[in-house]
């Protein structure tokens, strides 16, 4: 978390945790505080924002409600931003309330996650840490011809649920890549997005816009998940849906953890061991359920895909500390990204600049 703050200069930091914090002096002097303590609770951001601070810059493992947007418009802030494209921690009616500009970074992060995807869908298809795990333990005595047999993707159907940004980045990637048919599922997309898809010109791979969810996890070999998190998607993939999908798919989840129920999850995996999954988020993060860690059929990272500088220089331009006027597209921020030369002098994204009244930059 990172906390604008104007504090006499002596003044010593909290023992907070990895969560970065930086607290600005009068003269926006940060100090920065890296503690071992990775989740801030609403009590650790309350004694952080004090009596004066200008803006925060904040996480999307922090619950950003009323209570926070109260004490932040109390100490002078007006602007919160969230280093995530996602921002389902954060009560924006609240933050409108209170007057606080909501910030959060999307445009940046959908080639990396959508990377983060494919790599995932290649490594649970082709057992790639399995096979690295006997490796390094030594249990390599020669090739034989069914050490580690997976799932070959060229000519299989690809599924995306959720087709926006980053599952249309993810579809062009192991279409054009890997040569799959696609099918996929969003509630709100018609059929201008296969349009990308036609410029490739390969006859044989076929896309078509799914009637329903079901059909996608029917016919899919590959499934990999990108919707929003709200009240209709939580536990959007459960034991009824696991058992509509093929014996020997791959399931990828790099968007929200409680998209999956993981409990049911991990059942699935130990009552199938030819299923496949590839998780960059958890339904109780930072922890996993019982028993995913057991499972050999199950890669498992960190929440990487977003690991990336361009989300933390977004974030930190999205303080609006300086009374910048809001970028014109937030899905279109290269040049806030382009190391040599200045940043545009806006805001890259601001979820709630029309309900705040805030003008948007003519650049």
């Amino acid at each position: 978390m990172t906390v604008p703050k104007n504090t006499p200069s002596d003044e010593p930091l909290p023992p907070f945790g990895r969560s970065t914090l930086w607290l600005y002096k009068p003269a926006f002097f940060p100090q920065i505080c890296t503690e071992k303590k990775t989740i801030l609770s609403v009590d650790d951001i309350l004694a952080l924002i004090g009596d004066r601070c200008d803006g925060v810059i904040g996480q999307l493992t922090e619950d950003w409600g009323e209570t926070l947007f109260s004490a932040l418009s109390r100490a002078g802030g007006k602007a919160f931003s969230n280093m995530a494209v996602g921002y389902n921690n954060v009560d924006v009616e609240a933050a409108n309330k209170y007057g606080v500009a909501v910030g959060n970074t999307p445009g940046v992060l959908t080639e990396t996650t959508a990377e983060l995807a494919a790599s995932l869908s290649l490594a649970a298809a082709r057992r790639i840490v399995e096979a690295d795990e006997f490796m390094r333990a030594g249990k390599y005595e020669g090739w034989l011809p069914h050490l580690f047999v997976g799932n070959l993707l060229k000519g299989q159907t690809v599924g995306v649920i959720g087709a926006g940004r980053i599952g249309s980045a993810y579809a062009r990637m192991m279409v054009e890549g890997f040569k799959m048919n696609l099918i996929y599922y969003d509630l709100y997309q018609s059929t201008p997005y296969g349009q990308f898809l036609k410029a490739n010109g390969e006859q044989p791979v076929t896309w078509k816009r799914a009637s329903s969810m079901e059909e996608v996890l029917q016919e899919a070999d590959v499934i990999s998940l990108h919707p929003v998190l709200d009240k209709t998607t939580y536990h959007l993939v459960n034991k009824e849906r696991l058992a509509m999908m093929k014996k020997e798919a791959i399931l990828v989840n790099c968007s929200r953890g409680p998209v999956i129920d993981e409990v049911a999850l991990v059942e699935h995996l130990r009552e199938n061991p030819m299923f496949r999954v590839g998780l960059d988020v958890f339904e109780d993060e930072p922890y996993m359920k019982p028993g995913l860690a057991d499972m050999k059929n199950a890669v498992v990272v960190p929440h990487i895909a977003s690991a990336s500088k361009g989300m933390a220089t977004l974030a930190a331009l999205n303080g609006k500390i300086k009374g910048y006027p809001i970028w014109s597209n937030p899905n279109s921020v290269e040049a806030f990204l382009d190391e040599n030369s200045p940043a545009p002098a806006a805001c890259p994204s601001i979820v709630n600049s029309k309900a705040l009244g805030l003008p948007v930059s003519k650049l």
